[in-house]
């Protein structure tokens, strides 16, 4: 084969694969921005549009939006034309971003003159520094989705296999940062990626609580590593048995939260369900400090009331 028949063959193939590169990109754009616009209107269709809506910004219905927007793109560009495909995805996806930043910021000329986040960012750091960094975060969403599908696909499987408690996920899967007065543009999109990424990763480390409890209660040998873990794990500092004790103590302590206390679930040792009467506080008592090292607020309404004395009169 002749030097210029190779070049020809090289020109088509990348020819071919610019071609299909754009039209992953063009069909992105179409339906992003399809999905937006009908998450603006539906909230301004009375009240069943209200109703879809609200069930969007929570889980499950805000799962599927976030997958339709983020990594559906990726998969689907993938499928269709190979790393082609993914590119025209991923560059479709960022060209929708922008677009839509620029036109709600137009739509709101009063917000964005106002104060805003993005101001005192770019401040601080600069705008080419603060958007690379915006960036540099943005590459981790299909990271946090596969989290976020592992919590919905994985972990039920340690519900039913060893009687791990139950979430209702929609309490911490759920967007309301778009209500904020004044949250326009930039500002919003990126607000509302911290949203939902927050309440995915905590849910993650609540799921997680339970593994480290039931599996390995031992605490680590660095003081540090436990000072800096027991946030996301209370019981590191309370429960786990000290890393200096012996696998007697580490059965004792299994045997005594599972066997012994016999709770409904088998969660981590300070989960409210151990703590409460059917997930009420009763009267006379204070929070534990394993429900306030987790930063678990409780309802004073919550408490068990006395029952009155019934009336003689």
């Amino acid at each position: 084969m002749s030097r210029s028949a190779r070049s020809t063959g090289s020109f088509d193939i990348v020819f071919e694969m610019f071609i299909q590169l754009l039209i992953c990109l063009g069909v992105t754009i179409l339906s992003l921005a399809a999905i937006c616009l009908l998450l603006h209107v539906l909230p301004r269709l009375g009240r069943p549009g209200r109703w879809i809506s609200g069930q969007l910004c929570q889980a499950p219905g805000l799962d599927v939006v976030v997958t339709l927007l983020t990594v559906a793109p990726l998969i689907g560009g993938a499928f269709a034309y190979g790393w082609a495909g993914l590119v025209g995805g991923y560059i479709g996806q960022w060209l929708t971003l922008i677009g839509w930043t620029l036109a709600h910021e137009r739509a709101n000329p009063q917000a964005i003159q106002g104060p805003r986040i993005v101001k005192i960012n770019n401040t601080l750091v600069g705008v080419p520094r603060n958007l690379a960094a915006l960036w540099v975060t943005s590459i981790v969403v299909p990271v946090f989705w596969i989290v976020r599908m592992a919590e919905l696909f994985v972990y039920p499987f340690l519900i039913w296999l060893v009687r791990f408690p139950s979430y209702k996920q929609r309490d911490w899967v759920n967007v309301s940062r778009h209500k904020f007065t004044g949250l326009v543009g930039h500002d919003r999109i990126w607000c509302l990626y911290c949203d939902w990424m927050t309440g995915v990763w905590s849910l993650g480390s609540e799921m997680l609580r339970n593994v480290e409890s039931f599996w390995c209660p031992i605490r680590f040998r660095s003081d540090l590593k436990c000072d800096n873990c027991h946030h996301d794990f209370p019981d590191v500092v309370s429960e786990w048995v000290p890393a200096s004790s012996n696998m007697a103590d580490v059965a004792a302590k299994l045997e005594q939260r599972y066997l012994t206390d016999k709770p409904e679930h088998n969660s981590w040792f300070g989960h409210p369900v151990r703590l409460t009467v059917k997930g009420i506080i009763p009267e006379h008592t204070s929070p534990p400090a394993s429900i306030e090292s987790a930063g678990i607020v409780v309802n004073e309404a919550s408490r068990e009331k006395p029952t009155p004395p019934p009336d003689v009169s």
